[in-house]
């Protein structure tokens, strides 16, 4: 299956939300300094998003093959037991946003340019969902981003790569020589449609992470992807 990018999504930032993140006052004069900002940016901003369907190809104990490139993990071969298709995504602010803030002199206005980026990559990634939704309709899915697990490392950023296509030339995101995304406000992964609901947080002993979305079960692995 082709890949399907999404280079026309809509972005307008919430401004009372973006000032409350960020601790800005309203009618302040940081506050004014912020509109600005957040004008400029979503007068160069192009939020994007990439996917394609694949389909599995084979499976074996520590990784599966999907439209002939082989994924190394074991809790990603257990978690695609039940199905016979993945989507492979990436969704990013994108390069015009990127380039804007890399632009910015002042510190603090490169600090709330990186808030502004955040917002526009949830932009593409809800955008992400909704088409991949209508077009699919995959149901209940879960989805594994490399480098989310010891298991399932950054390295494998180059095979989903490999499996998305030439994601620089249709969203602007590549890989640097060490795997992180390019511009930095993007994400990467497999969604897979599943009855049981995963969160790579279930396998993450690391404390007080910002961004965790389901508690650490430290007996989760012992129970379901050790081999016997």
């Amino acid at each position: 299956m082709d890949a399907i990018a999404l280079t026309d999504v809509s972005f307008a930032v919430d401004q009372v939300a973006l000032q409350a993140r960020l601790h800005v006052q309203p009618d302040s004069a940081d506050a004014a300094e912020l509109a600005r900002l957040v004008q400029e940016a979503q007068d160069v901003a192009r939020p994007k998003a990439l996917y394609r369907l694949a389909y599995i190809e084979a499976k074996d104990e520590d990784g599966v093959v999907i439209d002939g490139v082989r994924f190394t993990s074991r809790v990603l071969r257990v978690n695609l037991d039940s199905t016979h298709r993945v989507f492979a995504y990436t969704a990013t602010c994108g390069t015009e946003l990127d380039t804007w803030a890399h632009s910015l002199g002042d510190v603090l206005f490169a600090f709330w340019a990186e808030a502004i980026k955040e917002a526009a990559l949830g932009a593409a990634i809800k955008a992400l969902n909704a088409d991949m939704t209508e077009r699919y309709q995959p149901g209940k899915t879960s989805s594994m981003a490399p480098g989310s697990l010891v298991d399932w490392p950054l390295a494998q950023q180059r095979p989903l790569f490999e499996l998305l296509g030439n994601a620089e030339q249709a969203v602007g995101v590549h890989l640097t020589a060490s795997c992180l995304m390019v511009p930095n406000k993007s994400i990467s992964g497999l969604r897979f449609p599943t009855e049981a609901s995963f969160e790579s947080c279930q396998l993450c002993p690391r404390p007080d992470c910002p961004n965790r979305r389901a508690r650490y079960d430290a007996d989760l692995y012992e129970r379901k992807y050790k081999q016997a």
